[in-house]
């Protein structure tokens, strides 16, 4: 999750596009499918306070 979230706002949501597209991630590669699902949670929780948009990221 930290390694996730220090790119920044704009590619978090990009790799969350990219998780629930069925594509991995070096991060998440090790992951079973139902881990990747809850990371994918974990990410959406954690950026629904920028609301789907990103400040200057």
């Amino acid at each position: 999750m930290e390694k996730l979230c220090q790119k920044g706002c704009r590619a978090v949501w990009s790799d969350i596009d990219a998780l629930e597209a069925g594509k991995s991630l070096p991060e998440t590669a090790q992951l079973s499918a139902p881990e990747v699902d809850a990371v994918i949670d974990e990410l959406k929780a954690v950026m629904s306070v920028y609301e789907g948009t990103c400040a200057a990221n």
